[in-house]
């Protein structure tokens, strides 16, 4: 395994412990700070946590080709909500997991070439193949500018946000679903497959109270180039979906 994958193979358990002390560290600081006015219609504290839910638009269909229906984006993020002063503009810095899925057509997983340089989509072997994707999870850092029509009653305001978010990869496997002998079974492949270790790009929000609709398109390309599947020298994503805020 490449180093700078092994670096990066953190366990979800400890990204989540480390998301809630951020959290909780907020929480803290917030009640040092002389008290205001409670927003109408949400708690008063200090973020937001929210959770997106997309489907994944590869730019590339010859050499990565994957099902719209089963590719799928899943984000949870905590947002710190800071307004800009009385006036409707906000910022908010985020930290948060972003969960990919990319389900391939036609039975094919992905595959390293004889050389072991370049990945592509091979043909599975196993029997009774039911499903057949590829996950990359990355611990993100958003940071959004947002624009609402009533800052003060966020539950019933209008809003555009506009975002930028960097990713690192922390784990990158395929996973096969089949049966055998009547039996459902499922297998996994832990490898880097030729990823591209971090992701970056904007991404436009706009919606009303606690649901909105989202588009993410990434700069930054899945493989590296010319070394992913196909050999195309950039296969970049783009997601739509919608997002919703817990508070």
């Amino acid at each position: 395994m490449p180093p700078y994958l092994t670096e990066m193979n953190i366990s979800t358990k400890k990204l989540g412990i480390l998301l809630l002390l951020i959290t909780l560290g907020s929480v803290a600081f917030s009640q040092g700070k002389p008290e205001v006015t409670q927003k109408k219609g949400r708690p008063n504290i200090p973020g937001t946590f929210q959770v997106d839910v997309g489907f994944n638009l590869p730019s590339e269909k010859d050499g990565f080709n994957t099902n719209f229906f089963g590719s799928s984006t899943v984000n949870v993020y905590y947002f710190y909500d800071k307004r800009l002063g009385k006036s409707k503009f906000s910022v908010h810095p985020g930290i948060g997991f972003g969960l990919e899925r990319y389900k391939f057509n036609n039975d094919k997983t992905l595959g390293f070439s004889a050389d072991m340089d370049t990945v592509s989509m091979v043909p599975s072997t196993l029997p009774n193949l039911r499903k057949t994707k590829l996950i990359t999870n990355y611990i993100d850092f958003p940071l959004e500018f947002r624009f609402s029509t009533s800052p003060d009653d966020p539950n019933r305001s209008f809003k555009v946000s506009l975002g930028f978010k960097f990713g690192v990869l922390y784990e990158s496997f395929t996973k096969q679903k089949y049966s055998q002998d009547g039996e459902a079974k499922k297998i996994k492949d832990k490898q880097n497959f030729n990823l591209y270790p971090i992701r970056y790009g904007p991404y436009l929000r706009i919606g009303g109270g606690n649901v909105s609709v989202y588009a993410y398109y990434s700069l930054s390309p899945i493989f590296r180039p010319g070394i992913g599947p196909g050999g195309q020298e950039n296969i970049n994503n783009f997601t739509v979906g919608f997002s919703l805020a817990a508070f």
